[in-house]
């Protein structure tokens, strides 16, 4: 990194060699003029002036007070403390510090560590503006983004099942993008010009199940007053995606099943049987062996469904992509806010070295709030971890002295939301029960933040 360029315009000797000794100046270019200090300091392009009262005429006050020079650099000002009208006009203009004997040295001191700190933070500014994320170097296929060996492999395999018929169930961690995997397979199928209707099963009351799937007509049930198209009917000719299957309730798991079996299904509170004309894709984030084993899912229904399983890998085994997903991710904000927030490297290392239990989704939230609390570049603070931001564990007064005053209550509500749900490593339940909410309302908020 470059020095800054101090320009120094003093006449008395014993304050040039206090200056002298400051370690601060030492670590400065300087420029002392030999002659016109005016035309010299013009020419300079300095940084930070450090100017005698006693060494300047009236005259070269005022072409000073009219020149752009007072705006353009940082001031420091020396007197011998008499009553000056003309220093009074500079330091109005320029809002510079002046100094007036004795002078202490670690106020001077004080002063010009946040000078160097300031420098120091514009030339990295400067020098990462060329790198600004306004765009992304990853590959993609369809809705899917990630150049890593683990993605590519995944893409291969989405191409040719795409154009099947094939049931297939989608395995993965949350936040692995499980819904854009889904997503992908059916814009590369032929049922692409169909609907996608995508059904969170765990968000499903139970009471309301069979409507939601398969539909009802105007009086099947009280509040029933008219009729309602069910996901069956909605995704007709098209795709329907089942998340979170594992969490339907069993008894619903055996009429799914019916469905998938004989194609025919009918709405509540009706006697005409429908055909389902639809391909079927579920996923779930557990075990189905295991989910099996806990009588949490039918074993005849995961055969069923996983004509053809697909497993989505977790983002610590894309270490190739967590960096790439950053900046992709920060191009984009920047492209919908119409900024240019750049990135440190000390802040990509910090993304890299973390686990990110959330995966992809955790990623992504975690650079969207480093965006909002960025300026012109985020730095390795604006980066907050699960661990650095566990609502459980923070004191209560602690998290409302952190939250600046104005935030709106949505952000919040959705900053708590996340952190909630990284701390958990993804586990929707533990989350809602966690935030004091229903999970219901957890599928719902974080339906509405994708």
């Amino acid at each position: 990194m470059s020095r800054p360029k101090i320009f120094i315009h003093i006449k008395d000797k014993n304050l040039l060699q206090q200056l002298s000794d400051l370690p601060q100046l030492q670590q400065c270019e300087w420029v002392i003029p030999s002659s016109d200090w005016l035309e010299t300091l013009q020419q300079a392009d300095a940084d930070l002036v450090l100017l005698q009262s006693s060494a300047v005429i009236n005259s070269e006050v005022q072409q000073l007070s009219i020149s752009n020079l007072l705006l353009q650099q940082e001031w420091l000002f020396f007197s011998d403390g008499a009553p000056d009208p003309a220093l009074d006009q500079l330091i109005h203009k320029s809002a510079g510090y002046h100094f007036r004997p004795p002078i202490d040295d670690k106020l001077l001191a004080d002063v010009l560590d946040d000078f160097l700190a300031d420098y120091a933070q514009q030339q990295q500014q400067t020098a990462l503006k060329a790198r600004c994320a306004t765009s992304s170097a990853l590959d993609q296929f369809g809705l899917l983004v990630g150049s890593s060996r683990a993605m590519h492999k995944l893409y291969r395999t989405l191409r040719k099942v795409a154009n099947s018929e094939a049931q297939v169930l989608i395995m993965g961690e949350s936040g692995t993008g499980k819904e854009l995997v889904a997503n992908t397979l059916h814009l590369a199928s032929n049922r692409n010009q169909g609907p996608f209707v995508a059904i969170n099963c765990g968000a499903l009351s139970p009471e309301l199940v069979d409507s939601e799937l398969f539909g009802h007509i105007k009086g099947a049930f009280t509040g029933a007053v008219k009729d309602h198209k069910g996901v069956f009917e909605q995704a007709e000719g098209g795709t329907l995606f089942l998340d979170e299957i594992t969490e339907m309730p069993l008894p619903h798991q055996v009429k799914l099943l019916r469905v998938l079996e004989n194609r025919e299904y009918r709405p509540v509170g009706s006697q005409q049987l429908k055909t389902a004309n639809v391909r079927i894709i579920a996923a779930t984030n557990r075990d189905p062996q295991q989910a099996i084993a806990a009588e949490l899912f039918r074993e005849d229904l995961y055969f069923r469904l996983a004509q053809f399983p697909l497993l989505v890998p977790p983002l610590r085994e894309r270490e190739q992509d967590i960096i790439g997903l950053a900046q992709h991710f920060l191009a984009y904000r920047n492209a919908a806010e119409n900024t240019q927030v750049a990135i440190a490297d000390d802040a990509l290392a910090k993304i890299a070295a973390h686990n990110w239990p959330g995966n992809v989704r955790e990623l992504k939230y975690t650079v969207e709030r480093a965006y909002i609390l960025a300026d012109e570049v985020i730095l390795p603070q604006h980066i907050q971890l699960a661990e650095n931001i566990s609502l459980a564990e923070a004191p209560l007064d602690a998290s409302i002295d952190n939250i600046p005053a104005g935030i709106p209550l949505e952000t919040l509500t959705r900053a708590a939301i996340e952190a909630t749900l990284a701390e958990n490593n993804g586990n929707r339940t533990a989350t809602a029960a966690q935030l004091g909410i229903s999970i219901k309302t957890l599928y719902n908020k974080l339906e509405k933040y994708q």
